[in-house]
């Protein structure tokens, strides 16, 4: 983009109003059990948070997205991934852009940005810059899980409030995320740290300053926001920054969470698993996975009979439909043949699949 393309964005920006895209439904999720967080020798990420000194290392290597496309102006935020010019945002944040433009709000420089890849499916997407402010050193991803209950700060521009910092905690973890568009996005995080328009695509980051996940979204509640979590980060960026997109596995099913009425009306000895609703025809599963035979009132509650329950793939054990949402996104691609076992009319069973690209 030259100057004056940019120096029109810029003024575009200015003078338009914010588009608000963040609003989202809730798919049924799970949480796991809190994780103690060791009060008497905290590991260094999970010492409390000083935030004036957390805020004063890492905002400069925070940006406001300011984008234009033909049917919208809006804005949301990034950070710098690496020092060659990378930086991360959200999917919804760029998603039409005819151009795009970053600010480093502490120094007021700004930069014309272009899209180098993005993912729907997980909604992320990398953006390029040439000449990084020296002070805007790449966020580093946190390698682990935070403990539910440890403090978190989100970094952004809500409401185009350039630099806002606010504070709260991790509320939940193995989060499964629905978007407006039915998209599902596994291993999302819970937090009660305020996330607004605008937040999109900025940090939440632990103790140490590094990258928990990517703020994405707000509930239709109070103090429940929602976070691409650092893992899936990890897995999806360097795919978008080396080909532009993202193949995610595919098992073709549906599956639901097993409650005690599935359990009862299958006879499960235990109320875990990820019971199959459907199976795709022409997907990997077909012939080797079966979905319900007929469905029956239990409790008062219509639940699927007579079909798989998935109770292990790949030797990991599935306690809900999130975990295999988990697995199939953070530990396998397209191609891969997976063992599953199953629990079908109370005998336990073993079969493989291959899984196959997940259509968008």
């Amino acid at each position: 983009m030259d100057r004056s393309n940019l120096k029109l964005l810029v003024g575009v920006v200015l003078v338009t109003v914010l588009s608000s895209s963040l609003t989202v439904g809730l798919l049924d999720t799970t949480g796991d059990v809190p994780t103690d967080s060791g009060f008497e020798n905290p590991e260094p990420n999970e010492r409390p948070i000083n935030s004036e000194r957390l805020y004063e290392e890492t905002i400069d290597s925070v940006v406001t997205v300011y984008v234009v496309g033909e049917e919208r102006t809006s804005s949301g935020s990034g950070f710098v991934y690496d020092d060659t010019g990378h930086l991360v945002t959200n999917h919804h944040v760029i998603n039409g852009a005819a151009t795009v433009a970053v600010k480093f709000s502490t120094r007021g420089e700004w930069r014309s940005a272009t899209v180098v890849g993005s993912d729907p499916r997980s909604d992320l997407a990398v953006l390029e810059i040439d000449n990084v402010p020296s002070t805007a050193d790449p966020l580093e991803l946190r390698d682990s899980q935070p403990p539910q209950g440890s403090d978190a700060v989100a970094i952004g521009s809500p409401l185009r409030l350039e630099g806002t910092i606010t504070t709260g905690t991790i509320s939940g973890v193995d989060r499964s995320l629905r978007l407006p568009d039915g998209t599902v996005v596994p291993d999302t995080l819970q937090t009660d740290a305020a996330i607004n328009p605008g937040n999109s695509g900025g940090p939440l980051l632990d103790s140490a300053g590094q990258v928990i996940g990517v703020n994405t979204a707000r509930a239709d509640a109070d103090n429940i926001g929602f976070v691409v979590s650092a893992a899936m980060v990890d897995r999806v960026v360097p795919s978008l920054i080396e080909s532009g997109d993202h193949s995610h596995a595919s098992l073709g099913v549906e599956t639901r969470t097993v409650v005690p009425a599935i359990a009862t009306a299958n006879g499960l000895d235990e109320i875990s698993g990820a019971a199959v609703v459907s199976v795709d025809s022409e997907g990997p599963a077909a012939g080797r996975l079966r979905g319900p035979q007929r469905v029956e009132t239990v409790d008062g509650q219509r639940v699927p009979v007579g079909g798989d329950v998935i109770v292990s793939i790949g030797g990991t054990r599935i306690d809900t439909d999130h975990d295999l949402l988990r697995y199939l996104a953070l530990e396998t691609e397209p191609g891969d043949t997976v063992s599953l076992e199953t629990v079908r009319d109370g005998e336990r069973r073993t079969t493989e699949a291959t899984l196959v690209d997940r259509p968008s």
